[in-house]
């Protein structure tokens, strides 16, 4: 995978927790989260650990799949990164 692609990503944050986001660097990204300069939810949960990605050919479509994952239950969403 090229490091400039749309992607939406979960995160395993420190306390357990699940976060999802979309980038189009997700190297960058993953560096802003574990340096406390990431989204405001996982400031306080660093260090943060990918456990998924999805690639896409546009930020919309990206961005779309961002929203139905958060929309997930947290069983969903265990069960789609294969944790269940």
């Amino acid at each position: 995978m090229s490091e400039n692609r749309n992607v939406v990503y979960i995160l395993r944050c420190s306390d357990g927790t699940l976060y999802t986001g979309w980038t189009n660097n997700i190297k960058k990204r993953l560096e802003a989260h574990n340096a406390g300069k990431g989204g405001k939810y996982t400031r306080v949960r660093t260090p943060v650990e990918l456990v998924y990605l999805e690639e896409y050919r546009t930020k919309q479509e990206a961005m779309s799949r961002e929203v139905k994952i958060k929309q997930l239950t947290r069983k969903e969403k265990e069960e789609l990164i294969g944790l269940s």
